[in-house]
């Protein structure tokens, strides 16, 4: 697989801190800077961390900043139990990055997807975002997503985009279960940590402002605004304290992408529609190099340049308010907010292929890539130029509150309750994913050229037809989806600790968590299909539309500068839909195209869960040894509604077309299912040397299914066939997809900033879901082609099979069952068109309906994680380094025949981060960089990959003055771009130029 270096969108630091990669038992706080360490050296036992005195004269040596926070990792990683990883602040409001996910791809193993240029979802050893589980201060989150807006949103998958990172203490991420974790993540169970005011008394607090420069901002470079604080004060004897935070980050940029769109693959034997022509056949000489008869090829299906603006606001927020009436007694009450406002503005340059008189070359199997595809037309081909209005809001609030109570005898007792909602909606009166097309009429030929990174579009228009003159653009087709999604958690836990200082038993956690999980996905369409044109010219005025050019928007991406289409226009999306709604009436004429809602899905999940855990110690090789085992329990309830369209009939309405006729009002269909699961784990560790740690893990971990598997509702398709229709209905009996987890590592710790570490794990998963077709009728329709009336015309007709004379004698002979609409006269014979209804004594319309279903499918994600710390002595310089190799048997097979589904698990990657650091003397830098190796992104049968990517970021600051630091960043410094493809590399399906993005900035804390 070729590396695709050009420049690329992402989404990297905010301090001036290098973050620490560490193990973590399930409490990583943000780190005090001024904290003062002894220096024991390398040691069995954990390092003691004492407050400083300043009237004090001691030969300490005070570690401060980065190599505190590296120091602090390294103690919680060596006493910790099990794999966690973690990532903390080094000060308080002073997080590594400025976006979690961002931070989250430091961690060995972790890679990240991203969204409008910065990092969203994260995939961990492997499993993608759907397959890992988010909480807020051990709180199991809400998330919501609208997705691409073209289909109901459905997806557990949790946005980090969402969240900066200001204000956050820490993000630990568990990679094997323990009975004290809440359940739901395979890949990893991702808890993000706020601080406390009653944690660190006393008056402190951080506020930081900087300016944004995004290069890759279309047009100009425009500098945006960045401000955070936090504040935190303790009162009455520091019995009281609040916390407050808030961030305000505002971005401008472009996300310009060339791509090609594929239809489905062929066999080199297959001879279809869409399909190269075969040996002998006519337009056969054109092809060159033609797949083999077992080779796996696809042809294009369109081509397209976007060149997108982006403008994104993101506003966050917390309180919090501890209260300490006695030493015994801890109250906490917290809410978090969290807005994320995105408006992207796309307009693109296109064409379609419709599979005429074409000429191609390919790349040899067996999965064959195109190297050009070139076809011609008639004066009929039209130039696309595209836009579409994208302005969405997600929003996420949680309030919460906890009651800690230290009682007698060594048993602490937590209660812990919040109530959380996450919600996305589109901000504007057209939907979540819109388009409006325009055409130039004219094309004679066009070409889609595969041998550069970026797809070379080109086309020739007849003679006399200029397509960068504005006069010659005609308004086509439209579409305006509307979607809405909202998840709510109200959720209590009640948890207790008990020392015992055994002998043996050391503690047991114990405790039952109760989740009601309600989601609501909504969504509707307007579509127009006039794509062959409406109006004319005359009713688009010219100044409507404005000249871009396209070489100088893909700066860097190799074929750029290849001939691509030099020029398109581009237009303002408010003012065109209006146009079109007042002239056209494409959204009703009132302006408003937002879709009523004709699919609306609900579902609730309650699941109760109560664990225990027992903390064990004992002596080996004269060193302490551990054993943590337990098992949780979860048991979990499904009900699922649908509102869906009522069929109340059906109409056969021409040759081979049937209807399905509904009623006005729609109503809710309900289906419940339930299931349970024994989740147990064990976590041992050993030092048989002096600095040395063992460790070992097995535990059993589940991913729930997703909301559309689960959703309930028997929709129908809305056109069927002679021989009966199709359909779907959710299934919320699905049981999770369960895993089998085995971890083994180890560690040395040669210094006290210094360790490595190496590790292997393994992953047996089951309960995979598949699709199953079940054939049944449904709602009691019938099919007007299997009846008395049917039988009938065709006895008449003298046992015909010709639909067109039975539907005429049908039309003519039965007026009460039947609608005529007019005629057409086929062969100089007049036949009658109209529709025929079902009806009681037809036979029963057959549905073939698709359900999911847990399938015996099995796989095996194995691997190896490395990771190096280490701190050159006292020179201010130091390194992080980690790589991870994920190996797996559910991978896809691109050279097997496309007609049969495979079984395949996407994002399996490998990943590695090198990060090189200073820092002394008020002096802070580093520079990171970050790697992941090629993945499958999914598609089935017909797969798409993202190629390797790799990011280059670095950031400096220095203290000015005590409390004050000036600093600087850029990221993405070497501009790296994105691409993917399908089968063979040149099938690209996108290639996006990368930009740098650079920030200064001021920080004050005190």
């Amino acid at each position: 697989m070729r590396s695709f270096a050009a420049r690329s969108l992402s989404h990297f630091v905010i301090g001036t801190s290098v973050l620490a990669l560490a193990a973590v038992p399930g409490t990583a706080l943000a780190q005090d800077a001024a904290a003062t360490v002894g220096n024991p050296g390398p040691a069995d036992t954990e390092p003691q961390a004492t407050p400083a005195d300043p009237n004090e004269v001691t030969d300490d040596i005070v570690v401060t900043g980065i190599r505190a926070s590296l120091r602090e990792a390294i103690d919680i990683k060596r006493n910790g139990q099990g794999v966690v990883d973690a990532i903390s602040a080094e000060d308080i409001g002073k997080f590594p990055d400025t976006n979690l996910a961002e931070s989250l791809q430091r961690i060995t193993g972790v890679s990240i997807d991203r969204s409008n240029g910065e990092g969203s979802t994260v995939t961990v050893r492997g499993f993608g975002p759907e397959y890992n589980l988010v909480t807020l201060n051990g709180r199991q989150l809400p998330t919501s997503t609208l997705g691409d807006g073209a289909s109901p949103p459905a997806s557990r998958s949790f946005d980090f985009a969402n969240l900066a990172s200001e204000g956050i203490a820490a993000v630990e991420v568990y990679k094997t279960g323990r009975a004290a974790v809440p359940s739901g993540g395979i890949g990893s169970t991702i808890n993000i940590r706020t601080p406390r005011p009653l944690d660190k008394p006393g008056l402190r607090g951080s506020i930081a402002a900087k300016g944004v420069l995004d290069s890759s901002r279309n047009g100009k470079d425009p500098i945006t605004p960045e401000v955070s604080g936090i504040i935190s004060s303790t009162f009455a004897d520091d019995r009281i304290g609040i916390l407050l935070t808030g961030v305000y980050q505002k971005r401008k940029a472009s996300t310009n992408t060339g791509s090609v769109g594929f239809g489905n693959a062929f066999l080199g034997s297959e001879n279809d529609w869409g399909t190269l022509p075969q040996a002998g056949q006519p337009g056969s000489q054109n092809v060159t190099n033609r797949p083999g008869q077992n080779d796996v090829y696809e042809v294009p299906q369109s081509a397209a340049y976007n060149l997108t603006n982006i403008d994104r606001e993101r506003i966050n927020g917390q309180v919090v308010l501890q209260a300490k009436p006695f030493d015994s007694l801890t109250a906490t009450v917290d809410f978090t907010y969290s807005r994320n406002k995105v408006v992207a503005r796309d307009n693109s340059v296109g064409i379609w292929f419709n599979f005429a008189d074409t000429s191609s070359a390919w790349t040899d199997g067996p999965a064959a890539g195109p190297i050009f595809y070139t076809e011609r037309f008639g004066p009929g081909k039209d130039l696309s130029y595209s836009g579409s209005l994208t302005a969405n809001l997600s929003e996420n609030k949680s309030l919460g509150g906890n009651l800690t109570w230290e009682a007698p005898g060594g048993v602490t007792v937590s209660l812990d309750a919040h109530h959380s909602t996450a919600e996305s909606r589109p901000t504007n009166q057209f939907g979540t994913s819109t388009s409006i097309g325009n055409a130039i009429f004219g094309v004679a030929d066009q070409t889609v050229n595969f041998e550069k990174d970026l797809p070379i579009i080109s086309y020739t228009m007849y003679p006399g037809i200029d397509p960068l003159n504005a006069g010659n653009i005609n308004a086509t087709g439209n579409s305006f989806r509307n979607a809405y999604f909202k998840d709510r958690i109200n959720q209590v836990q009640l948890k207790g600790h008990y020392d015992h200082e055994g002998a043996f038993l050391d503690s047991i956690d114990f405790g039952v968590s109760y989740v009601n999980n309600k989601v609501r996905s909504a969504y509707g369409f307007v579509q127009n299909d006039t794509w062959g044109g409406v109006g004319t010219p005359a009713d688009l005025p010219d100044d409507i539309f404005q000249l871009v050019t396209l070489p100088d928007k893909f700066k860097g991406v190799s074929g750029a500068k290849d001939g691509i289409i030099p020029a398109f226009y581009s237009f303002n999306f408010e003012r065109l839909a209006t146009l079109l709604d007042q002239k056209f009436n494409i959204c009703g004429g009132d302006g408003n195209c937002l879709a009523p809602y004709d699919t609306d899905r609900r579902i609730t999940e309650k699941t109760i869960s109560p664990f225990v855990q027992f903390n064990n110690t004992f002596d080996l090789f004269s060193r302490d040894a551990h054993v943590i085992a337990g098992v949780r329990y979860d048991e979990t309830t499904v009900s699922s509604s649908a509102l869906i369209p009522i069929p109340i009939g059906t109409q056969w309405v021409a040759a081979g077309e049937f209807g399905i006729i509904y009623s006005q009002n729609a109503d809710f269909t309900k289906v419940k299912g339930n299931y349970n699961n024994w989740l147990p784990a064990i976590d041992v560790d050993v030092s048989p040397l002096r600095d040395v740690k063992l460790r070992a893990s097995y535990s059993h971990t589940i991913t729930r299914a997703d909301y559309t598997s689960l959703q309930g509702g028997l929709t129908l398709n809305r056109q069927f066939g002679i021989v009966g229709g199709g359909g779907n209905q959710g299934n919320p009996n699905l049981v999770p997809f369960l895993s089998k987890n085995i971890d083994v590592s180890a560690e040395w710790y040669y210094g006290p900033e210094s360790y490595m570490s190496a590790g292997y794990f393994r992953k047996r998963v089951s309960n995979f879901i598949n699709s199953q077709q079940i054939d049944q009728p449904a709602f009691d329709l019938r099919n007007p082609a299997d009846g008395p009336r049917f039988r009938a015309a065709q006895a008449a007709l003298g046992g015909t099979t010709d639909v067109i004379r039975i539907r005429d004698y049908i039309l003519r002979n039965y007026p009460g069952s039947t609608q005529v609409t007019g005629s057409s006269t086929i062969g100089g014979v007049e036949y009658l068109n109209g529709n025929i209804f079902g009806l009681p004594e037809d036979g029963l319309v057959n549905f073939q309906i698709a359900t999911p279903f847990n399938s015996d499918q099995k796989a095996t994600i194995d691997g190896f994680e490395f990771a190096i710390q280490h701190n050159f002595w006292n020179t201010g310089l130091g390194v992080i380094l980690n790589y991870t190799i994920v190996n797996g048997n559910a991978r896809f097979n691109n050279a097997a025949n496309p007609s049969i589904g495979q079984f395949a698990l996407a994002g399996l990657s490998d990943s590695a981060n090198a990060v090189a650091f200073y820092d002394k003397n008020g002096i802070q830098a580093r520079i990171a960089y970050n790697w992941r190796a090629e993945f499958y992104a999914g598609g089935n049968p017909d797969p798409t990959y993202v190629e390797d990517y790799g990011q280059i970021d670095a950031s400096a600051s220095v203290q000015v003055t005590e409390g004050l630091a000036v600093f600087g960043e850029a990221i993405n410094l070497t501009g790296q771009g994105r691409r993917g493809h399908r089968r063979s590399d040149n099938f690209v399906t996108f290639a996006q130029p990368g930009f740098a993005r650079y920030a200064a900035g001021v920080r004050f804390s005190f």
